[in-house]
């Protein structure tokens, strides 16, 4: 017989192995799907670097496919698994190749294998998790390397001490959530959809991946521009640092080196930024940022970052209103309620394209502003807002609802905060400074919102305080659309489906005043629907041309808000979502309702208006 040669034969092993790793998973289910659902590689989804601000070049995507097992919570770990999953897609999902539901009675468990570089010798190994929901724990090679809870915040473990030699290390994940049925944030997650509650999200659902680090190591740092006083404060902490190690830091604009600073470490350092170029959404400029942790003269570790000069603040007009400013000029935000969800990932968008899409088509539309609601996203989503140039307003993820009244009148009785549990509360203190702190260095965020409409709102004050506290340097909205309190710089009102505002003549002089929700029309295309009928929306449409004359009245009242005291807006929605059909695209994103450009030149009326109100000099 012809002997075949060696290289021949390692195509064909490798080919065969890509098609059998390729029949191990399809997209599950018969929803309907993106465009880029069909981009998904398998063997290797969503390979972008997950940490834009913190870049280190030493790492490893473990993103693909993982055994699977979905057990009573009675049962230990299975020795056998049901089948492959796509990681780092939800189980729930169509695209994580299982579509399956979890429940609160039982565990979904993982299992995978992988190997470390070369590289990474004599160094130390930590293993990241850009979000699991919503408590896990994590075992290397049968020990448990750690545990955590919650749904929106990255964590990592270092898993040095627990690798085998130079082979493959066995990763195993053990995942339970209560869905709603638990007091943990969990946005708009429902077991039973409707309305606007949406599929349950259960366990990974951004990238795993691991990177070498020297032991004495960069652990985080923390970014705040100062464009009054032309300078960049930048603190930066340091594991198993020796006495006289030293923390070099440089600011670059492009190719040209702008300031550097090499200090002792433990000090906050401020880098000088002269004649800065400040960051707009219409003028998006990032500098470069390097930081190199330094022994003896010598460079120990070295991470790339990335920086903004802009400035959010708030002073009153020249009638005592006071208004929303960015970089010390007034500027109308004006921008979509964005809920991050996609019908073939649910909370995983399927390729970094596709998560970049919906924010260039909301810039395309004429928006400013993206209010991100009840979800935190991807450090890659705020990168992309940070290039593209877009305000984003963070709210936390809503959990723990019901037992409370709901003033959606400010100044008027009626409202009460939830009381929660010793637990609850701790619950959600701990996921909410987490989300801050992973968010913290990305200057598209210019709002923090603690609350959103009553949904388990508590102690209003006291965590509006403590989230000023936190961060100075941005804006806090208390409560969007209520309970009102008069604490935090903004006041909120949500109404549909026509736009309201407080009266500036009450609220003006002590809060900004935002419309934090309107609009809310609904147009459902068939073809493009998650369910074939039975769709909602809060005021329904038959065509497109019918719903944009609506909508542009809606924005000729706010533009009569803007010259009484209005500084922001936010329209319900960026896109439709399962059976809510408010959105300006479907939710396949395969079809804007209304044209981009009819769009963007209605919102050119508000930014008008706003660009001729005057200020006491």
């Amino acid at each position: 017989m012809k002997k075949i040669p060696i290289m021949i034969l390692a195509f064909l092993f490798s080919a065969g192995f890509v098609v059998a790793q390729n029949t191990a998973w399809k997209i599950a289910g018969n929803k309907i799907t993106t465009p880029w659902a069909k981009k998904v590689n398998p063997l290797n989804p969503l390979p972008e670097y997950p940490r834009p601000q913190m870049v280190r070049n030493e790492w490893k995507n473990l993103n693909g496919l993982w055994d699977y097992a979905i057990t009573p919570a009675s049962e230990q770990m299975p020795k056998v698994f049901q089948g492959k999953i796509l990681v780092p897609f939800a189980v729930e999902s169509a695209l994580s190749g299982v579509s399956q539901p979890v429940g609160q009675d039982n565990i979904l468990w993982y299992r995978t294998k992988f190997t470390v570089p070369s590289t990474f010798k004599k160094k130390n190994v930590l293993l990241h998790f850009g979000a699991v929901d919503w408590s896990s724990e994590i075992y290397i090679n049968g020990v448990k390397a750690g545990s955590h809870k919650g749904g929106y915040d990255p964590f990592f473990f270092d898993i040095t001490a627990l690798m085998k030699g130079s082979g493959p290390q066995l990763l195993e994940v053990k995942v339970t959530d209560p869905a709603d049925k638990g007091p943990q944030p969990r946005g708009k997650q429902v077991s039973k959809p409707n309305s606007i509650w949406y599929t349950s999200v259960t366990g990974i659902w951004r990238t795993v991946w691991i990177e070498a680090v020297p032991k004495t190591h960069i652990e985080s740092i923390k970014l705040i521009p100062d464009i009054d006083n032309q300078t960049l404060a930048v603190d930066v902490k340091v594991a198993d640092q020796l006495q006289g190690d030293m923390v070099y830091i440089s600011s670059w604009d492009g190719d040209k080196m702008i300031s550097e600073k090499e200090t002792a470490i433990g000090s906050v350092v401020y880098l000088p930024v002269r004649e800065p170029k400040l960051w707009s959404p219409d003028t998006p400029f990032l500098y470069d940022l390097k930081i190199i942790v330094r022994r003896n003269g010598k460079p120990i570790d070295e991470v790339k970052s990335y920086f903004a000069m802009r400035k959010i603040s708030m002073i009153p007009d020249e009638n005592g209103v006071l208004r929303m400013m960015l970089n010390n000029k007034f500027v109308f935000q004006y921008g979509p309620l964005d809920q991050g969800w996609w019908p073939d990932g649910l909370y995983t968008a399927p390729t970094d394209e596709a998560l970049m899409f919906d924010i260039v088509k909301t810039k395309e539309m004429g928006f400013n502003t993206i209010r991100k609601h009840v979800k935190a996203e991807p450090d890659r989503w705020y990168y992309h807002c940070d290039k593209l140039g877009m305000l984003v307003w963070q709210d936390m993820p809503s959990g723990d609802l019901g037992g409370h009244s709901w003033n959606t009148n400010p100044g008027m009785e009626g409202g009460n905060d939830k009381t929660r549990s010793a637990e609850s509360e701790a619950i959600y203190r701990t996921e909410w400074n987490s989300i801050i702190e992973s968010l913290f260095n990305h200057p598209c965020i210019v709002v923090w919102v603690p609350f959103n409409e009553a949904w388990g709102q508590f102690k209003s004050v006291e965590i509006t305080k403590w989230t000023m506290q936190k961060d100075p340097s941005r804006l806090v909205n208390c409560a969007s659309g209520g309970n009102f309190h008069e604490v935090g710089h903004i006041l909120d009102m949500h109404n549909y489906p026509g736009p309201v505002m407080p009266k500036p003549e009450i609220f003006g002089s002590k809060q900004v005043l935002v419309l934090g929700e309107f609009g809310g029309l609904g147009l459902p295309l068939e073809g493009h629907t998650w369910l074939d009928k039975n769709n909602w929306g809060y005021r329904s449409f038959r065509n497109a041309d019918t719903l944009f004359m609506t909508y542009d009245g809606y924005l000729n009242q706010i533009v009569t808000f803007i010259n009484r005291g209005l500084s922001a807006a936010i329209y319900t929605q960026t896109t439709d979502v399962e059976v809510e059909c408010n959105g300006l695209m479907t939710y396949d994103r395969k079809v804007v309702k209304v044209p981009e450009s009819r769009l963007r030149e209605a919102t050119r009326k508000m930014y008008e208006a706003a660009s001729i109100i005057k200020f006491n000099k």
